[in-house]
């Protein structure tokens, strides 16, 4: 007899960490974020009407490439990674190209957090990490199958992670983790002491 797993949900993990100059680029990305947060009042306002424990330029910026060139650096940097994730999703793309349409900074203050969700219209989602201090937030994966497991029982607590209903990534400083778009993620709560500084972004089908 044979057990075979099947509709795999992929995560993609890899770091800037390896490479040349990482220690002063994310530094510099670091600055750059908080000098884009300083300067958002538009940002900053979403944040306080939405209750929410930092700042995000989702809702008020679409042109960080333009703002900064460590920005349109990174862009390259994830335009590859990507094409390796759709290459590994063996997607189809009958001529046309993932395009990133979104991009975004996220600072969460500590006890911020950022509440179960998906990416509606993308077709690949991502998070690169720029500052994770000691006790910062994981991000949490959650079982797409989970809605339709009404009467299962459990899983045991030593159980695989491919059997788990959840999954959590705790992240480093340089790390990128890529997912299709419309698995369920959360960030948990800011544990930590200081900010938790990440950029997320967004890839259509063009």
């Amino acid at each position: 007899m044979t057990t075979r797993p099947l509709f795999v949900t992929p995560l993609y993990q890899a770091s800037l960490a390896g490479e040349k100059d990482f220690e002063t680029f994310i530094d510099d990305l670091h600055d750059a974020c908080i000098a884009v947060a300083e300067e958002d009042e538009a940002g900053q306002a979403w944040a306080e009407k939405k209750a929410y424990l930092g700042y995000t330029s989702y809702a008020s910026l679409d042109d960080l490439p333009q703002r900064d060139s460590l920005f349109a650096d990174l862009k390259k940097k994830l335009d590859k990674h990507v094409a390796v994730f759709a290459k590994e999703l063996c997607f189809d793309l009958a001529g046309g190209k993932l395009v990133m349409d979104s991009f975004w900074i996220n600072i969460l203050d500590p006890g911020g957090q950022h509440t179960g969700h998906i990416h509606p219209h993308s077709v690949i989602s991502g998070t690169v990490y720029v500052t994770i201090p000691q006790g910062a937030s994981a991000l949490k994966f959650e079982d797409p199958r989970l809605p339709m497991m009404m009467a299962a029982p459990t899983r045991q607590s030593d159980a695989p992670e491919t059997l788990q209903p959840f999954v959590y990534v705790q992240p480093e400083p340089g790390t990128i983790l890529l997912w299709e778009s419309w698995l369920r993620h959360e960030v948990t709560p800011n544990q930590a002491d200081e900010q938790r500084i990440s950029i997320s972004f967004n890839y259509a089908w063009r």
